[in-house]
């Protein structure tokens, strides 16, 4: 059984955000650091994980990414201020980088 997440990554300057769904968010977010993650997180370099969620079924994540890939700006802005009122990043880069979040 695995766990899906929804995740919400930005830049330094915080003007670009990036919604994603993953049922792997330590590798996911590795990807997206490594370059690996897609032209317009590569673009803007959106690296920087500061939301999650966790979803038992597929279904129920896919739906929840849409929701909030449909939300202002303004109210994405609230749901990670209220999560992450600092905006830290939620993954060390090192921990990342180490053999228990790449390892299958």
């Amino acid at each position: 059984m695995y766990t899906y997440y929804v995740y919400i990554l930005t830049n330094v300057k915080r003007n670009v955000m990036y919604v994603g769904v993953t049922n792997d968010l330590g590798r996911r977010v590795v990807e997206h650091r490594d370059g690996k993650g897609g032209a317009f997180t590569r673009q803007y370099r959106v690296n920087t994980l500061v939301y999650a969620e966790e979803f038992e079924q597929i279904e129920e994540a896919i739906a929840r990414e849409k929701q909030i890939k449909g939300w202002r700006r303004s109210k994405k802005d609230a749901l990670v201020e209220a999560a992450n009122p600092t905006w830290s990043d939620l993954l060390d880069w090192n921990a990342a980088k180490g053999p228990s979040l790449r390892s299958g």
